[in-house]
């Protein structure tokens, strides 16, 4: 089995020394030092007591530099917190009282195959949080988490129904010109290629 790299970046020397100290030990992953660009780990274990604005110009330093992905290692955080570490790129988080050597490398494991993890508490209230920030922060504007408004959506919807843009812009009561910009705005904002490239992204994202 090929072993994970996994390098580690603590806010004391102490709780460096700790956790590379249990990781060493497993045969599941290799400790390594942080590395940027081609050389990055696939993990970097990031431990924290708190995540404050130095955590987090610490893990956006990561996702900019570095090809790893993060698991966060922390005493202290709630669903605002936890939604700013995963804008910054974290796909696992760890309370420290439950990071025992087994749990950790399970985090690893999953987060190295390209997947996420969080604690089954802090699921739920992230999920309500998503829910209040689309309901009283986004929808309100117009927006949506997946970076598609509302007049967008309907442009597509319509686009995948087979009309052309005449026809959009009469159901839609705007002008041809509108509902061109619209599209175009889609695409570039998004980087898709055509219509049909718009039209698939926004079905994958359920939309339509």
């Amino acid at each position: 089995m090929e072993r994970i790299t996994v390098a580690l970046r603590a806010q004391d020397p102490i709780s460096q020394a700790g956790v590379a100290s249990q990781l060493r030990t497993r045969p599941e992953v290799s400790v390594t030092e942080w590395g940027e660009g081609d050389d990055s780990p696939q993990i970097v274990v990031v431990v924290v007591d708190t995540v404050d604005e130095a955590v987090l110009t610490m893990l956006r330093h990561i996702q900019r530099t570095s090809t790893s992905r993060t698991v966060l290692v922390t005493t202290d955080i709630d669903e605002q917190k936890l939604v700013s570490a995963a804008e910054c790129g974290v796909a696992g988080v760890v309370r420290r009282s439950e990071s025992t050597p087994e749990h950790l490398v399970q985090v690893i494991g999953t987060v190295a195959r390209g997947e996420g993890h969080l604690p089954s508490d802090l699921l739920g209230r992230l999920l309500e949080e998503v829910g209040r920030l689309q309901g009283q922060v986004l929808g309100p504007r117009g927006l949506h988490f997946t970076g598609l408004a509302a007049r967008e959506v309907d442009v597509l919807r319509l686009v995948a129904e087979g009309y052309d843009t005449a026809d959009i812009a009469t159901k839609l009561a705007y002008s041809e010109r509108t509902i061109k910009n619209v599209l175009h705005s889609v695409m570039t904002r998004l980087q898709l290629r055509n219509r049909s490239h718009a039209v698939a992204y926004a079905m994958r994202q359920g939309l339509i």
